[in-house]
């Protein structure tokens, strides 16, 4: 094996995308144990409280805002390595979008999660679902609201894998 295939990573300060001579490349997990793993996400929408009542009453003229988002966050989350360059494909398990309407921010919280079983974790499928979900209300609404605001995107917590879990609380 020639030193751009190497895995890089044991040390957690490499980048592990990049060979020994700076070439982008996908990490081999070859060697990796498939485990359960675990990712949920969220992320932000603000926007005018006009727009957020229009929303809620279903009132946009594209159609159901909040239904359409699920589904678009669904189809990235199982896309994902399709969208992220260096990202290995995983075998989406379950995907949960669940959508929290606040009437404070205005706006909408979104949180993801996703699961599945493999070398890999999930967390680029939970971020990239709630990325979508929030791309998607935008897109529903913008001709009501140009300036709704997306914002706090992060990964909340990981299960699972040699790393073991993590969590931002």
């Amino acid at each position: 094996m020639n030193e751009s295939n190497k895995s890089q990573g044991d040390d957690q300060n490499e980048f592990t995308h990049l060979s020994a001579h700076g070439e982008a490349h996908m990490v081999n997990i070859s060697d990796k144990h498939s485990t359960h793993r675990t990712a949920t996400a969220r992320g932000f929408i603000s926007m005018s409280p006009e727009t957020l009542e229009k929303i809620k009453e279903d009132r946009i003229e594209k159609g159901d805002v909040l239904q359409v988002a699920r589904i678009a966050s669904i189809m990235a989350g199982k896309k994902t390595s399709e969208l992220i360059p260096l990202c290995h494909a995983i075998q989406v398990t379950s995907f949960t979008v669940n959508f929290i309407v606040n009437d404070d921010l205005p706006g909408i919280v979104v949180e993801t999660e996703a699961i599945s079983v493999g070398k890999t974790g999930a967390e680029m499928e939970a971020l990239t679902g709630v990325s979508v979900a929030l791309l998607t209300i935008y897109d529903m609404a913008k001709s009501l609201d140009k300036a709704m605001v997306i914002s706090q995107v992060q990964l909340l917590s990981k299960k699972g894998g040699k790393s073991g879990d993590w969590s931002v609380e």
